[in-house]
């Protein structure tokens, strides 16, 4: 019952014209700067940052997260158009939206991307929305044992995913190790 009264007040807030203006306008901002090959949504909050300084915090927040889910569909224009992924989420639509647009389907193909991208940032806030809760209090479990399980199994997967020599993936591992432990001291 919690959850639902959480989900109504945040509705009452996020549906308010102010903001929903703010997020339309960080969606046609991320959109904007997404479609620039190598910025990706990261960059683009980065970026248009400033912008946020005058704003009420809530409305700062909505049009940052307008900004990167817009950032994140403008990235597939450029992979649909020109074979270009505008960032790293974008490869895979370079293979399948780019052949279609060169069949004369840029439209239904930059369509499906719109809406597969609203779908599945649907279904990600929903189950956020879901499992926030569990997933805090099961983090907030982890000690030091758990950290060096998660920091082992990560290197195990590094090393055995690497192609090529298993030395140099070792080697890369504790490089790796040890410049995050020079930045830590910094």
């Amino acid at each position: 019952m919690e959850t639902l009264q959480s989900l109504w007040y945040g509705f009452s807030i996020a549906l308010q014209p102010e903001n929903l203006f703010f997020c339309f306008v960080g969606s046609v901002l991320g959109t904007l700067v997404g479609v620039l090959p190598g910025i990706g949504p990261v960059g683009a909050i980065a970026i248009l940052l400033p912008i946020t300084f005058k704003l009420s915090t809530t409305g700062a927040i909505i049009m940052l997260a307008g900004l990167y889910y817009g950032a994140m569909y403008g990235g597939s224009t450029t992979s649909i158009l020109v074979n270009i992924p505008g960032e790293a989420a974008a490869v895979v639509t370079c293979m399948d939206g780019y052949q279609m647009a060169l069949k004369g389907r840029a439209g239904p193909a930059l369509g499906m991307a719109a809406f597969g991208s609203f779908i599945a940032g649907t279904l990600g806030i929903v189950g956020l929305m879901l499992f926030a809760r569990p997933l805090s209090q099961f983090a907030l479990k982890f000690g030091p044992h758990e950290y060096f399980s998660l920091i082992i199994l990560g290197l195990t997967f590094v090393t055995y995913l690497s192609h090529g020599s298993m030395v140099k993936a070792v080697m890369m591992c504790f490089f790796g190790l040890m410049l995050s432990k020079w930045v830590s001291i910094l």
